[in-house]
């Protein structure tokens, strides 16, 4: 009986040999060799390099090269440094040759400002009949890729409603291994006009279109940037921030700021993690997404102290072929819970809202939204131009349907009737990606109120 068994082990062992030799040999296993970029006529070797998931040296199945071809491409793409980006891996031997050429885009771009005081084109238009002296018009030219290390260089100059003017400087790579770096940002603006409360869900606003600048701004801070892999990256940053209004403010909103003050001054902390695991980081369709911020305030005069946590999680999967579904939850933290009118925006001043409620602000403390979205490709082109830096120009379209849930807490509601209520909304929609990371957004809403409307984002869900 024991001769048995020890034939049988032997038999048993000789079969799962055989078995892993052959697993072993349909596993082809080659090592990436040169890797090859053309069309780089500014950005540098390295910055390609750094989005990589493969470098040269490094073992790779055969079988597994179409994926990494696809997901490097991507990849490449995220850095929103390149218009086209081809890719192609060749075997020679045991050997692939991995190839890469780009169409890089316009770098320094400078993008017009159209902003208007109504925090969107639909309130702007519908609340405000349109009227052109509640519009910010401006030029921000920037550098999206400064020196060729994927340093953003920007200079900003608007008048009109808000005038403004402001300088950032980012800078990626510090270090050899291209995990951190740094920024600056500096900014001041005034207006002649500002809100001072919120009634019946509306911002109410003082001051005229002329005269002495009734609020004003001023900030500068320091940030620094860590991204130890491709996907996750942690920003610190600390800033000091100065706001001043009228007397006006104050005679209708004593709480304005704290101790009827018309000044605001604090240092500010910020520190965010991000991790961006979606396929496209402009526009995403399957992954999943998180983002986390901690702030803490500490207030010399106008604010004491004032400390809040926000939240972005999504979740993005494809049903089948050209069908997508997603969940997008949004959120805020804040402690203590007292805190003067100005440092307790809520749903509706942001891109924090519920789909359907685009006209109407609810303030408060601590809230949270809810988007699920179900979306179908219908269209997906690219059209080839003669036109250097706008050789390809993709299109792509997507009708959706949605639904929208969301809420917000705060002590002393008065008429803000949507505070400390369930919102919701459902509706349908359409979606267009173009060049550049241009987003436009159309959608149909009905919300709890029993409202309809039709409205305009140029911005992600």
């Amino acid at each position: 009986m024991r001769r048995l068994r020890y034939l049988l082990f032997i038999v048993l062992f000789h079969c799962s040999s055989a078995v892993a030799q052959e697993a072993l040999a349909l596993a082809r296993m080659a090592v990436i060799g040169n890797i090859t970029i053309e069309g780089n006529r500014v950005t540098r070797r390295n910055v390609v390099l750094r989005e990589l998931s493969i470098r040269e040296g490094s073992i790779v199945s055969v079988d597994s090269l179409d994926a990494l071809v696809a997901q490097n491409k991507l990849r490449l793409f995220n850095l929103q440094l390149f218009n086209e980006v081809e890719q192609s891996a060749n075997i020679e031997g045991d050997t692939v040759n991995w190839n890469i050429r780009v169409r890089e885009r316009w770098y320094v771009i400078p993008t017009g400002i159209l902003q208007f005081a109504d925090r969107n084109i639909n309130t702007w238009w519908a609340d405000q009949n349109h009227d052109p002296a509640r519009v910010s018009a401006g030029l921000t030219v920037t550098d999206r890729n400064f020196r060729g290390n994927l340093e953003a260089l920007a200079v900003t100059v608007q008048a009109g409603y808000t005038q403004r003017v402001g300088l950032s400087y980012m800078l990626p790579y510090l270090n050899k291994q291209q995990t951190n770096g740094i920024g600056i940002i500096a900014s001041a603006a005034r207006s002649t006009q500002a809100y001072y409360a919120t009634g019946a869900n509306k911002l109410l606003f003082a001051g005229g279109y002329s005269g002495p600048p009734i609020w004003q701004h001023a900030e500068g801070g320091i940030c620094y940037i860590h991204r130890p892999r491709y996907a996750g990256r942690h920003v610190i940053q600390a800033s000091y921030k100065y706001f001043t209004v009228g007397d006006t403010i104050l005679q209708l909103n004593h709480d304005y700021f704290r101790d009827s003050s018309n000044t605001a001054k604090f240092a500010e902390l910020f520190y965010r993690y991000e991790y961006n695991g979606v396929d496209n980081w402009n526009y995403s369709l399957v992954g999943e997404k998180l983002v986390t911020g901690v702030t803490v305030r500490a207030g010399f005069e106008g604010l004491k102290i004032q400390s809040f946590v926000n939240v972005e999680a999504g979740v993005f999967r494809s049903l089948r072929p050209h069908w997508y579904v997603s969940a997008i939850l949004r959120g805020r933290l804040m402690y203590p819970q007292q805190q003067p009118y100005y440092f307790r925006n809520g749903l509706g001043t942001s891109t924090d809202y519920v789909r359907g409620y685009e006209y109407y602000v609810t303030d408060g403390y601590n809230y949270g939204v809810l988007r699920l979205n179900l979306k179908r490709e219908v269209f997906n082109n690219t059209y080839s131009l003669p036109v250097q830096y706008f050789t390809a120009i993709p299109v792509r379209v997507y009708p959706k349907l949605f639904f929208d849930v969301g809420y917000i807490n705060t002590p002393n509601a008065g008429t803000n009737t949507l505070a400390n209520t369930v919102l919701y909304s459902f509706g349908a929609g359409i979606d267009i990606v173009t060049l550049y990371d241009v987003k436009i957004r159309v959608e149909f809403a009905r919300n709890h109120l029993g409202q309809n409307g039709v409205y305009l984002h140029f911005n992600s869900e």
